[in-house]
């Protein structure tokens, strides 16, 4: 389905940050793209057509985290404190860390 051996820088689908004009340009520019079925690599495919690179931060973990189910620190509101957005946790799981920080 894609035309090139790689597909271009693109945002993991877990979250991702962008301004106003920049949402909107990407809404343009996906109108003059052929739809691909896998989203986090079509918005790739659109910032790649307005030569825009994603920039990664430490603070998105859309891998999930590591956590050890003995640690204290998982109960550390701090262990969480530099996350925007953790990927693969449960709802009970999430509503703790909300609860911790």
């Amino acid at each position: 389905l894609y035309n090139k051996s790689n597909y271009p820088p693109y945002a993991g689908g877990g979250g991702f940050l962008m301004d106003g004009p920049l949402a909107k340009k990407l809404h343009k520019t996906s109108e003059t793209l052929e739809l691909y079925p896998i989203d986090d690599v079509f918005l790739g495919m659109c910032l790649e057509v307005l030569k825009v690179s994603p920039v990664g931060h430490e603070g998105f973990k859309t891998f999930g985290i590591v956590k050890n189910k003995n640690s204290k620190m998982n109960k550390e509101p701090c262990f969480f404190r530099g996350m925007l957005v953790v990927h693969k946790l449960l709802p009970p799981e999430l509503l703790q860390m909300w609860d911790l920080v």
